[in-house]
Formats: structure tokens, C-alpha cells, sequence
């Protein structure tokens, strides 16, 4: 579906209904949220999770540049998960 275009309706609430083979191509589903950009008179939707992941991309190439591994990070992450829950469970007490 990529190359060619579909029609949809704008209704009376100006809502529009994505056709299923639209959102199986894309990887969305009902609640996701799309980014909606003007170019001229041409709208575009971008599904938020794909700038997310290619956030996540970028950020995984700007450690891997400098020497760090996604293990790395996955230790750390799991360190800091720890001192994170044992600071909260002693301000409980």
C-alpha cells in the first residue's frame, strides 16, 4: 500500500476512519497516537511510537560511538532500578 493512496471521509466531527490495511502496514492500532504535520497542502501522520523507536535508534548509535553496549546500559538500568526501590522502601519505614 505504500505507493498508492486511499480515499476516506472527513465526517461531521472532522474525524476520519484509517483503513485497516493502512494501519497494518503501519503498526498502529486504536489509541496510538499520530503526529499530524502540514507541508504546503499536503498532510502527513506519523505514527509517535516510529519517532519513538528512532529516537531510541539514535540514542542507541550515540553510545555505541562511544563504547557502550545496550548490556551496558541494561546493567546499569537494573543498578539504578535497585537504589531507586531500596531508597523508596526506606522512606517508607
Amino acid at each position: 500500500m505504500s505507493s498508492r493512496g486511499t480515499d476516506v471521509v472527513v465526517r461531521p466531527k472532522r474525524q476520519v476512519t484509517i483503513p485497516r490495511e493502512v494501519c497494518e502496514e503501519l503498526g498502529i492500532a486504536p489509541g496510538d497516537t499520530l503526529e499530524l504535520v502540514v507541508e504546503g497542502s499536503v498532510l502527513k501522520a506519523t505514527p509517535r511510537k516510529s519517532k519513538a523507536l528512532d529516537a531510541v535508534e539514535e540514542i542507541r548509535e550515540a553510545f555505541g560511538r562511544y563504547g557502550v553496549s545496550e548490556q551496558d546500559l541494561l546493567k546499569e538500568a537494573r543498578r539504578a532500578r535497585r537504589e531507586i526501590t531500596r531508597e523508596r522502601g526506606s522512606e517508607r519505614q
